[in-house]
């Protein structure tokens, strides 16, 4: 990435995009508190030209801050043009040469657990947003945070929760990794994935794309805190069919619901059963309906599309 954007870049692409953006939806007064609430996110923004992984990184960070006795700041993100040992679920290898976006976000949860938990469906829903914001309608979202195009995988992410070695502080560190300008992928990934480049016929600004992306996951993850404190402070009244505004914005962009499925913790190893896709519940677990017509609910593991 020959730049990345500064947080003072992020946060005037705050102002003068993202919050007259999201108005067509939302109150002013609303929008306005949803991005106070997730603009840690960008607070700190560090380029590399090349990393090993960026979460080891991030987590090395967190714990030389602390053997410092140095604050970690909340949202720092880490960025790699290429990245020489990228690994995404279940230490599967993740092709990250130059010109896509490859890093991490480190931020302090104070989410309560049930809140906490949708993280990783917040950041999916940020990816689908800045894809379709850059020329790609067609993207999608299958559970729980994958981005497709066309059925091919443009975009996956990490979300892993640890203690500070000292402070005992709740860190979550978010991984990222989506293919924008890289066009030639590995022979193993060659039918399974694509690129935002490839899929529009034109190159991507990277730094563009950057900020664009930055800025709905400030959006989506300050939206978690948002309808947390609504709930808390009980100014407002949940009902049993109110739904969570980032569970509806996620329905929106998925293709997952009513598709048959095969479900896994690890599904390319240890495939454990078919299932059609009945619905989300109001904290992102996935509504399965057996062969025998029984129902269940998975929270965690992952899909591939049958149907």
């Amino acid at each position: 990435m020959a730049s990345c954007p500064t947080p003072e870049e992020l946060t005037n692409y705050l102002k003068r995009k993202e919050l007259p953006a999201r108005l067509e939806r939302w109150q002013e007064d609303q929008a306005r508190l949803i991005l106070l609430y997730g603009a840690f996110v960008g607070s700190v923004i560090e380029h590399h030209q090349t990393l090993d992984r960026t979460m080891p990184h991030a987590r090395a960070h967190v714990e030389a801050q602390e053997k410092k006795s140095v604050s970690v700041v909340n949202g720092t993100v880490f960025l790699a043009d290429t990245l020489s040992d990228s690994k995404g679920r279940f230490t599967r290898v993740w092709h990250a040469p130059p010109g896509g976006l490859w890093g991490s976000v480190i931020y302090i949860s104070t989410l309560l657990p049930g809140y906490r938990m949708m993280t990783p469906l917040a950041v999916g829903v940020a990816c689908c947003e800045a894809m379709q914001a850059n020329g790609a309608s067609g993207a999608s979202i299958r559970w729980i945070n994958d981005v497709l195009i066309g059925g091919r995988k443009v975009g996956g992410f990490l979300a892993e929760n640890f203690s500070g070695p000292i402070s005992g502080e709740d860190y979550c560190l978010l991984g990222f990794g989506i293919n924008l300008n890289n066009e030639e992928f590995p022979d193993y990934l060659g039918e399974i994935a694509t690129s935002l480049s490839l899929e529009t016929g034109r190159r991507v600004d990277l730094e563009r794309f950057t900020t664009c992306f930055l800025a709905k996951l400030s959006w989506n993850i300050g939206l978690l805190y948002w309808w947390e404190a609504q709930e808390l402070a009980r100014l407002y009244e949940a009902e049993e069919n109110d739904e969570h505004p980032l569970i509806s914005r996620w329905k929106e962009l998925s293709d997952t619901l009513g598709r048959k499925v095969l479900f896994g913790f690890d599904v390319q190893k240890e495939p454990q059963y078919e299932a059609i896709v009945k619905g989300i519940t109001n904290d992102g677990g996935l509504r399965l309906e057996l062969a025998d017509g029984s129902e269940t609910v998975e929270h965690s593991g992952e899909i591939r599309y049958l149907a």
